[in-house]
């Protein structure tokens, strides 16, 4: 562990910012301050990961596809459908650029499409500019962006679940998925969010992600994939797949070229070492977790379920699940989600700008397709961060707020660094991958009670 900083204690005195009135009549009675609430100090800290990561993207892009030797399938003319969904991938527009390159390479006719479900609003226009939002525009992806939400029913599973799949790509020559494997959010399994979920969910478009959701609270999803992917394989064009791992430092840690026929075994193992790589909270025990930004971009439910330990219930950790989290307070809404506030039921607390930067519309259409309808009700909102802060940290428990185990986090994809408060002080010194960056001062909230950004 770097000891570059050591974590000495800040003398709290009547004349500290963190001390407030009862009310203005008690401090002129008394002509001196009254403390209502002192607030926990804080350091910075530093996480290490495994920085297991490619190089050249673009190069391993090219290698991973020309080990499938796809002139064997895709001839000169041939259209192919590059499906595209909503995450916030990293590199994903230098990714898509190097696998056009690749398909132009060899004769084809490439293009973009979306492949998200109802994300972007449910409409074509929306889900057109959510692709364009991660760089992968017409002009340097080089192929044309192709969005719709007309599908076509492939077959029905024996439980009765019409499978829905994108036209545009069911109508395309062959279909190169593009998806990052990671934890699901909600769900456990040997196959959780990658490929196979973006065949039939992000392909299934509104329609098709709606009845899957609603067929979720009825059979398992790993029910559903025995059911569906393999007639999705045996009747739409597939020709591969483009699986992406990340490290927890949100890089490329590896990227593989996968032939249809092996996606059911192949994803699971990759799934193992996502969930091996991916970034958590460096703490189980958390009293306040305060959030900067939730997005769609950062995680299906806004915040990552698997980083806060809500994967199974909104408000708590379940039995054995870690991080047990007490309360959630939200600061805002990412640029990237496009107003969609989903995952903000899943918080106690947020600032009241959050509400107000929110498209409710979006958000219902997202929620109701989803079946997840907890995820958009709105917590208890104040206007300032402290506040927000305040109310959560008066109900976790005896412990008072000065000592609360609290973490300061930008998003749940990033977290490298973050603020962390004077009670995990010990803690850090006996871990090794942990590092102290600054020494323990207050929070830095402005004259109006607020923090940066």
């Amino acid at each position: 562990m770097g000891d570059r900083h050591k974590l000495g204690p800040v003398n709290a005195t009547r004349t500290n910012p963190f001390y407030k009135v009862n009310s203005p009549v008690d401090a002129v009675s008394r002509h001196e301050p009254v403390t209502l609430m002192q607030l926990p100090t804080f350091f910075r800290l530093r996480q290490h990961f495994d920085p297991t990561r490619v190089d050249d993207v673009p190069a391993e892009v090219q290698r991973q596809l020309a080990g499938l030797r796809l002139d064997s399938r895709i001839r000169p003319g041939q259209s192919v459908a590059v499906a595209v969904g909503s995450r916030g991938i990293a590199n994903l527009s230098d990714i898509l650029r190097a696998a056009v390159a690749h398909l132009r390479a060899l004769g084809a006719q490439p293009f973009l499409v979306p492949a998200m479900g109802s994300h972007g609003g449910a409409t074509a226009e929306g889900q057109r500019r959510v692709v364009e939002s991660y760089g992968a525009t017409e002009p340097y992806v080089g192929c044309p962006i192709r969005s719709s939400m007309e599908t076509v029913v492939v077959c029905r599973t024996p439980e009765g679940i019409p499978v829905h799949f994108d036209r545009l790509a069911f109508e395309a020559d062959h279909v190169l998925l593009c998806n990052r494997i990671k934890p699901h959010t909600m769900f456990v399994g040997p196959i959780e969010s990658g490929l196979i979920k973006m065949m039939l969910i992000g392909l299934g478009k509104h329609e098709g992600a709606r009845v899957y959701h609603r067929a979720i609270q009825q059979f398992s999803f790993a029910r559903i994939i025995d059911s569906a992917a393999g007639e999705v394989l045996r009747r739409c064009p597939i020709a591969a797949g483009l699986a992406i791992v990340e490290n927890g430092y949100d890089q490329t840690a590896r990227i593989e070229a996968i032939r249809p026929e092996d996606f059911l075994d192949r994803e699971p193992q990759l799934l193992e070492l996502a969930r091996r790589l991916m970034a958590r909270l460096p703490f189980d025990d958390v009293d306040v977790l305060l959030i900067d930004q939730i997005g769609k971009e950062i995680s299906g439910t806004g915040m990552d379920a698997n980083v806060i330990g809500r994967k199974f219930n909104d408000h708590a950790a379940v039995e054995g699940e870690t991080p047990r989290v007490r309360r959630i307070a939200v600061r805002g809404l990412s640029p990237g989600s496009g107003g969609n506030a989903l995952g903000i039921g899943m918080a106690e607390f947020c600032r009241s700008r959050v509400l107000r930067q929110a498209d409710w519309a979006a958000t219902r259409a997202n929620v109701l397709t989803s079946g997840h309808v907890s995820a958009a009700m709105p917590p208890l909102d104040y206007e300032t961060d402290r506040e927000m802060l305040e109310a959560a940290l008066g109900i976790i428990g005896l412990t008072e707020p000065q000592n609360a185990r609290v973490l300061w986090i930008r998003d749940t994809l990033r977290l490298e660094e973050m603020e962390c408060s004077a009670a995990y002080g010990e803690e850090v010194r006996q871990r090794d991958n942990l590092e102290v960056l600054t020494p323990l001062r207050p929070l830095p909230l402005d004259d109006e009670g607020n923090l940066p950004g």
